[in-house]
């Protein structure tokens, strides 16, 4: 199918001269889904010895997440080899929520060999017609979710199909255009990225340093000026609210209900599942930048984020944070030398983990109360020893918390510029000179 003779496109409206449009299978060498191997989740290995298995929950708009990476078997690969991805591919997810739907990304090279499962798509362009960093920068508007969207035949768990990607029409400027659109909208992505890798070395400093001065310190007994004591010596936890299902939004408005989905495995706040709210909000509610809150619910088996605790970052601008039933924040006891850093590395630690999964309740879905979280013991140290921790870790997480602000403003000035440069509305030699 070639290109066709119009001047707009279902996702940016007027084109500039010389752009055509044309349906992905034009200029694709492949698109396609993958399957989940025989045997299910059961057969996944613990630690790569050939192929990785993608699914929706590794895919973001413009990033990769190797959290939860599944990897296979030779066997269980060759069942799969249709679905095997390659260096360059765009990756599409073709059903789940509100959140996880559409979320498309180029595949990072260090994650191959891999495949897909039935929940991605693999979309490969041939490169002397679209460059993958364009066409991403298309699949990530947000017109373009709107026109995603608009063949979900899902219902409230979308899904589209492999002939509704192939009928997908693109705006396509000239290549070298298009590698232009690339590079800028690429190199406010690999600074974004560099940030989230500094957050992370930053995570893993507190979490050694914590280790090497409370944990280690304690092997061979209490030193002088430490005792035992518990959670419930220092801390209250108070239980989100109920919020009614009839005011849940898939769409932004200003308030936001932070959910277990919001905490990641191990410890720490994660943004890509926000959900929005539009009723009644009560004020006792509301949460403010550096409220450690704890997660008291989890819907996987393993219970992979229950008991874990987080540090709020601030709000986006405009909006404001709230929690549900589901998690609890935690508020130290007046005159108490504990600090939120040496707190949220106790509710981290392998010990307090083992305690809070030995006494959960549930089977399909795992729950711990405030009750047990507060029954946990642990060895408090000097206050001298505690204002230091409290000293070197927060600084770090106050570096964390301005990288954060600054990928924010970083993603912010990308989506602003999405639509002007795929309207033509800015020209990227303009930006290169």
């Amino acid at each position: 199918m070639g290109a066709e003779p119009l001047k707009s496109c279902p996702t940016i409206g007027v084109l500039p001269d010389g752009w055509q449009v044309k349906s992905l299978d034009s200029f694709c060498t492949k698109i396609g889904t993958g399957a989940t191997p025989r045997g299910g989740s059961e057969v996944y290995l613990n630690a790569r010895l050939g192929h990785a298995l993608i699914r929706s929950q590794n895919v973001f708009d413009r990033h990769f997440d190797t959290t939860g990476l599944a990897f296979i078997s030779d066997i269980h690969t060759n069942e799969l080899r249709s679905a095997e991805v390659k260096s360059g591919d765009v990756l599409l997810n073709i059903t789940g929520d509100g959140v996880t739907f559409a979320r498309s990304c180029i595949v990072p090279d260090h994650v191959l060999p891999a495949c897909v499962n039935q929940h991605v798509s693999i979309i490969r362009t041939d490169r002397q017609e679209c460059d993958p960093g364009y066409l991403l920068a298309v699949l990530t508007h947000p017109a373009a979710k709107i026109y995603i969207e608009s063949f979900n035949a899902g219902g409230s768990r979308r899904a589209i199909t492999k002939g509704n990607i192939e009928s997908f029409k693109i705006a396509l400027p000239p290549l070298a255009v298009q590698e232009a659109i690339a590079r800028v909208l690429g190199a406010l992505d690999d600074k974004i990225e560099l940030s989230r890798r500094m957050n992370e070395t930053l995570e893993a400093l507190a979490q050694s340093l914590f280790k090497s001065w409370f944990a280690d310190a304690t092997q061979s007994g209490l030193p002088k000026g430490w005792c035992e004591c518990t959670l419930g010596d220092v801390i209250e936890v108070k239980h989100g609210f109920a919020y009614q299902g009839e005011f849940f939004r898939d769409e932004q408005c200003r308030d936001i209900l932070l959910t277990p989905g919001n905490f990641a495995i191990g410890g720490g706040f994660k943004e890509d599942k926000l959900k929005y709210y539009d009723g009644p909000t009560p004020d006792e509610y509301l949460l403010s930048e550096g409220d450690l809150l704890v997660t008291m619910t989890d819907l996987s088996k393993a219970g992979d984020t229950l008991g874990y605790g987080a540090i709020l970052p601030a709000a986006p601008d405009g909006h404001r944070f709230h929690h549900n039933q589901r998690l609890g924040k935690v508020l130290i006891r007046d005159s108490c030398v504990v600090n939120k850093p040496f707190l949220y590395q106790i509710l981290r630690s392998h010990e307090y983990r083992a305690e809070i999964l030995g006494s959960a309740t549930g089977t399909t879905v795992k729950h711990t109360s405030p009750g047990r979280i507060k029954s946990f013991k642990f060895d408090l140290p000097p206050k001298q020893l505690m204002q230091e921790f409290g000293n070197v870790a927060g600084a770090w997480h106050e570096l964390a918390l301005h990288n954060r602000k600054e990928s924010r403003t970083l993603a912010a000035l990308r989506d602003a510029l999405l639509p002007k440069l795929l309207s033509g509305e800015l020209r990227v030699p303009a930006i290169e000179n």
